[in-house]
């Protein structure tokens, strides 16, 4: 019997534990299903998979999301440790491979929210910037490299702080961006952001946050399409945002929304991007 495909209204994330994940708590963050692909919210602060040091990742958790499968679900493609939001993963072998060969063929759309300090002077735009490893002993620490990989990423402005101006140079000032990576670099929407001259808030690795104990990096995997089957729209999933960016957001003239809009209506969202 097919499995009807839900898309699933995204609750207000809640704040995951450091350590230890109940299988309910994994459940909680599903945001679509059908008989091929899951799309999780994926919190900040958890690796995806288990790195060469060990230690605790989300996929140690995935058998909570077998949904009467023998195995439980991989995934289709990775999100940083720091980053939030959706993440796209394969029920089977099959599934997995046809996936693969999506995100392969950059069939699958990604947009990311981020909060940037200072911003581009432009209302939108375009970054080409070859991208190369900084150091072999930095593992994946990424940098601009001229002989680099190609990376490709588009940009536009949502918002800015409407308290200062878009230069970076007062100090205070916020942009709201979304950003598309038409390629699938390491690191490359962090890299591609600083070299621009307008990090993205919290970035302890490439931006100014301190190494320990500053805010959480407010990079957001906000939506994702995914034309999964031949015969029907592609699939758009949303993830709600994280509870950590929401701050710096309303300061850039997003309004939550679970929230009803007010009588003036005088937010103003540029939706190209969503």
């Amino acid at each position: 019997m097919l499995l009807k495909p839900m898309l699933l209204k995204p609750m207000l994330p809640k704040p995951m534990p450091p350590k230890g994940m109940a299988p309910e708590q994994m459940v909680s963050r599903l945001l679509y299903r059908d008989g091929l692909m899951l799309v999780i919210d994926k919190p900040a602060g958890f690796a995806v998979h288990r790195g060469p040091k060990g230690g605790e990742s989300l996929e140690d958790h995935f058998g909570a999301l077998r949904f009467g499968l023998p195995r439980p679900p991989a995934l289709a493609h990775r999100l940083d440790r720091d980053t939030s939001g959706c993440l796209v993963l394969g029920r089977h072998r099959k599934a997995l491979a046809q996936l693969g060969k999506l995100f392969k063929t950059g069939a699958i759309g990604k947009t990311y929210w981020a909060v940037v300090e200072g911003g581009p002077e432009a209302e939108e735009g375009q970054i080409e910037l070859p991208l190369g490893r900084l150091d072999v002993a930095r593992g994946w620490w990424m940098k601009h490299d001229p002989s680099g990989q190609q990376a490709v990423t588009k940009w536009k402005v949502m918002e800015r702080n409407s308290f200062t101006s878009p230069r970076k140079d007062d100090g205070t000032a916020l942009t709201w961006l979304a950003l598309e990576p038409l390629t699938g670099r390491t690191h490359q929407l962090r890299v591609h952001c600083v070299a621009m001259g307008w990090p993205i808030v919290g970035d302890a690795i490439y931006g100014t946050a301190p190494r320990v104990g500053g805010s959480p990096l407010h990079l957001h995997a906000r939506e994702v399409v995914v034309p999964l089957y031949k015969n029907r729209p592609p699939i758009r999933v949303t993830a709600p945002i994280p509870e950590h960016m929401r701050a710096a957001l309303s300061q850039c003239g997003w309004r939550d929304e679970n929230v009803p809009a007010d009588e003036s209506g005088s937010q103003r969202t540029n939706t190209a991007f969503l």
